[in-house]
Formats: C-alpha cells, structure tokens, sequence
C-alpha cells in the first residue's frame, strides 16, 4: 500500500505495532457521518478500561445500541459505560434532557441488575430540560426536517434565546426523581482528569449532522464534532489526548436531506417491508430465500436492491425510531471532510461484515456537478443533491467474517478495502468491526486506545 508522503503515519495495517506509542489517557469519540455509525458498540468496548464516560451534545435523539452476551440494550441519555461496573458516567451540560425519558431510562437499566447509582451517574445541574411544549413545538413546526420530534431543536432554541430552564432550576421546583444525580459537573470532570483517571468523551450523532458543520437545515440542533465536548463539558482542549472517528464500512442515513451516494428512491424504501415484519411473516427458510434473491439483484446491479441488502444486511433501523434507513457506498469525501473538522488521529471502521455477498464494492472518490469535478465536500445542499457520485470499484468477498479477530486473517479483498479507505482519508483505522458483540472487535493499532489496564 502506497502511503501519501505527508501521512500522519507511515506503515501500513498488516505491520506489528510501535512499541514505543503512548497509550491515550482521553479518549473522544465522534460520528464521522450521519450518525447510527455503530458509536455505542465501540464506546461500549473502550469503557471497558476507561474510569469515566461523559456525554457532551444532544438528546434522547440519540440511540446507542450495546449488545453483550447476546443482550440487546440501547441507551437514550445515558452514557454507555453504565454497564461497567466501576466507571463514572456524565451527561454534561451540553446535552438537553427529558426527566421522563432520563428517569425510565434509569428505571429499566435497574430492573435488569445494572447498578445506577448516584455514585456512578452525574447529570450536570447547567444541562438544559426539554418539555412537554418542546415536543409539541417539534411536532408541528419540523416534520420537513425528518426529525426525530423528541423536542431536542426547541429545547436548544429556549436555550440560545435565553428562556430555558436548566436542571438545577428545575429540580428546585419541586421534588424530583433525579434530584439525587444532580451535580457541578465541570468541576467533576476536571477534577478527574487532573487525577489521572481515564476520560471516554462520547457524542451523539454525527459529523454531519453538527449545526455548524452539517448539510444544514437537515442537521441536529447542537456540535455534534469534536469542538462540542469543550462547551458540552466545561473542559479546554488539551485535555483531549486523541480523537477517534467512528465510519461505518459503507453510510447511512435517516430522515430527509442530502445522501450523494444513496442506493435507491426515498419512495422504494417507503414501500419496503421492514426487518422485523419480514421476520415475523416469513418462515426461516422463506427469509434466507428472500436474502439470497436480493443478493442476486443486487450483483446484478440493481442499485435499490444493492441497498436493501446493505439495509437487511446490517440491520439498518433505528434504535430510536425504527425507521429504515436509507444506505449508500462508502464516501471518502464526508470522510476527508471528518478528519478535517474534528481532527481525527485515527478512525475505528465498523460493520465490515455487511458488505460480505457483495461481489464488487464501490467507494465514492468524487462528485460530478454541471460538468464540473468536486473534490472535496461541501456543504452546499443544492450541490449534494444534485450531483452524481463518481465511484472507485473494488472487488468484493463472500466469505463470513463474523468469527475473524485478526486482520491478518480476513479476505485479502477485505484487508484491501480497509487499506483503500485508510489511504483515502490519510488517517490510520485503529479498529474493525466485524459484528456488534464487544467480542466481534478486530483492534489494530492500540496505540491509540486506552492501556487495557484499568485504574478502576
């Protein structure tokens, strides 16, 4: 593999490690897309050696799915390492919170024996409180956003207009369930850092999506990158050691706005069967007949059934809402763009075992518009929409690569793939993900994760 000489790194994926890199004490991790990039999964693998994880925007929007052991669980408002025992979970400043949804979310985690404590959870008393008159508002004025109506954009609205209420005002209205969590996070956070301890910074949703960043008006209502966990948790910037990218093998996105790569019409989608119907209406033999004929379509060229099959593939619903989402090919340039706006030191790529059926793979190196070439991303919506990908072609795999745990011992046309994308984006991938078991986790260059030794 051919390395750009200005690389931030200089050997390739299937070479031992340096000996000599320093683990990170701080870790963020940051959607380098439109959200769903499989963020919880590998929050959830790196809070296994981190002391404290603190989320910094967003809303119950967000939906971080964790599965252990067989054990589907998907986390709203809180942050996802409170399923380690031992690890101190923030929900800062910059997150908005529903009190209802937060105290539920607390309520089902203890029914199935996951301690939530006061000792273990900090809600920031400066976080904002979405209300019933935020979900309204967000249903009646954003249907042509596509959003999730949970009244995350009002909530942030009251908030920049200087007319919301903050947690430490609403729990001094009156006895509240969540009294007990609320703290000055700031001070918390920076007083464990200072301590040494081992800080998973995690966000929601994804680059984007970001309000300043994002294919504005179709974006979240908070700074989704890199640059949010500095105002969404009181802290300066070098206390972030490394910044690590979150991309799927391929892209999604869900509700409305700009997708250059998408396989298939909005309204092919809406006639689609879902996942669950179809397993419930179809017997095991009838489904594995159905994969294997949308399988066939789809290397036969057909572009919907090219992403249907990436849909049913990976599962491709919302944690949130149970929409499908809508699926393309890989897109190096809102890759490029990620590094360039968060910084990225290094990119975990998951769901590479989605692609396995596919005989050729496509990653979009470009864009056509009026017969001019782009580049580089932007953000210009009119553009996005209007342009046409242009596509490097790579040959596929067929094999499972649910049970690899070593690079090495993938496909070779697997191995070649995750080189292309790191040689596209000139960023190192640090992990692979080859399923959404903590377990199913390929990690390349540990240098940049936590030391495994935790100081729980």
């Amino acid at each position: 593999m051919k390395l750009n000489k200005n690389s931030k790194f200089s050997k390739p994926l299937n070479i031992d490690f340096y000996p000599a890199f320093t683990m990170a004490k701080n870790i963020a991790v940051i959607g380098s897309q439109f959200g769903d990039e499989g963020k919880g999964k590998i929050i959830d693998f790196l809070a296994e050696s981190a002391d404290v994880v603190a989320r910094f925007n967003g809303g119950n929007n967000a939906g971080h799915t964790i599965k252990v052991n067989n054990e589907t669980t998907i986390l709203h408002l809180m942050p996802s390492g409170i399923l380690h025992n031992g690890t101190i979970n923030i929900i800062g400043n910059g997150v908005v919170v529903d009190p209802n949804i937060l105290a539920k979310e607390i309520e089902n985690l203890r029914s199935k024996g996951v301690k939530v404590t006061p000792d273990n959870l900090v809600l920031s008393e400066n976080a904002h409180v979405i209300l019933e008159k935020h979900i309204m508002e967000d249903k009646e004025k954003n249907k042509h956003l596509g959003t999730t109506a949970r009244g995350i954009g009002p909530a942030y609205t009251d908030k920049a207009a200087r007319t919301g209420l903050r947690v430490i005002d609403y729990v001094s209205q009156g006895k509240s369930s969540l009294n007990p969590f609320v703290r000055n996070s700031v001070v918390l956070i920076n007083d464990l850092i200072d301590k040494n301890k081992k800080v998973l910074f995690e966000g929601a949703q994804g680059t984007l999506l970001d309000i300043d960043h994002g294919t504005y008006p179709y974006v979240t209502s908070s700074n989704a990158t890199a640059g949010g966990i500095c105002t969404g948790l009181g802290i300066g910037p070098k206390k972030i050691d490394k910044v690590l990218g979150i991309a799927k093998a391929y892209i999604t996105r869900v509700g409305n706005g700009p997708l250059p790569t998408e396989l298939g019409t909005e309204q092919e989608i809406k006639e689609e069967k879902g996942y669950n119907e179809l397993k419930s209406d179809l017997s095991e033999e009838g489904f594995e007949r159905l994969m294997r004929k949308i399988t066939k379509e789809a290397n036969e060229g057909s572009e919907y059934k090219q992403g249907r099959l990436l849909r049913m593939n990976g599962v491709e619903y919302g944690s949130t809402t149970g929409r499908p989402r809508r699926t393309g090919w890989f897109d190096a340039l809102i890759g490029k763009y990620s590094v360039i706006v968060n910084g990225f030191d290094a990119i975990a790529l998951t769901k590479l075992d989605v692609l396995s059926g596919f005989e050729k793979i496509k990653i979009c190196v470009g864009y056509k518009y009026n017969d001019k070439i782009i580049k580089n991303f932007t953000t210009n919506v009119e553009i996005l929409k209007n342009c046409k990908p242009i596509y490097e072609e790579l040959p596929g795999w067929r094999e499972n690569i649910t049970k690899i745990r070593n690079f090495k011992e993938l496909p070779k046309n697997a191995q070649k793939y995750v080189e292309r994308i790191e040689e596209l984006l000139n960023v190192p991938v640090a992990v692979v993900s080859v399923g959404p078991e903590r377990s199913q986790t390929i990690v390349l260059r540990k240098e940049f994760l936590f030391d495994s030794k935790s100081s729980k």
